[in-house]
């Protein structure tokens, strides 16, 4: 079984229909038991970073997470990638979960004026290195994101690039930690494709 980490932050149920259609089993929740039977772990997330780190904080689920992580595998969503880093600069500075190594910043700071934030649409996938992850996926398939800020000084931990005026971190690994910048439950069969590979790890 799959658990989506339900603290208020997050397109849940999309994610759920997603992993449904291609006949896993998962559930969204915040109960711990739960969680600990899991098989895998999806932490998803929309919204601000500061935000969502207090909301973790206060379901108690930040050592629960911090625990699993290093027992299974746990994919990160969006702003549910960004947690899994050490820190954030959007709108001040804030403490992360630590899972990867590596800094959010704003896409503003690095973009030229030509170029639309946040960054909203399909772009093509980019992999400087192998990933269990990408099983199905071939290099220059498009997925989509929705974000304004973009992981950097993770380079150890990048499996796939997106080119938006720069390479944008589209997705990240360390061991058993996975995060995808975008959106797999809204990328069409190659979403699909990426999120059957994650329960098959």
């Amino acid at each position: 079984m799959i658990a989506i980490i339900d603290y208020g932050v997050g397109n849940l149920y999309s994610l759920l229909g997603s992993l449904r259609r291609i006949g896993k089993e998962a559930a969204v929740t915040a109960d711990p038991e739960q969680i600990r039977g899991a098989d895998r772990i999806i932490l998803p997330g929309v919204g601000a970073f500061g935000d969502a780190m207090a909301r973790l904080r206060d379901t108690g689920l930040v050592p629960l997470l911090l625990d699993q992580a290093q027992r299974k595998p746990l994919l990160g969503i969006c702003l549910g990638m960004q947690l899994l880093f050490e820190r954030s600069y959007e709108y001040g500075e804030h403490t992360g979960l630590g899972l990867l190594r590596g800094s959010v910043v704003p896409l503003a700071e690095v973009l030229g004026p030509e170029f639309r934030i946040p960054h909203m649409g399909w772009n093509a996938l980019r992999f400087p290195k192998p990933s269990p992850l990408f099983r199905y996926t071939r290099e220059g398939e498009y997925v989509y994101y929705v974000h304004s800020f973009y992981a950097t000084d993770c380079e150890e931990s990048v499996i796939a690039t997106s080119e938006y005026g720069i390479p944008v971190t589209g997705a990240v690994q360390s061991g058993s930690v996975f995060g995808t910048q975008f959106h797999p439950e809204k990328s069409g069969e190659t979403g699909l494709g990426i999120l059957r590979a994650f329960s098959e790890i």
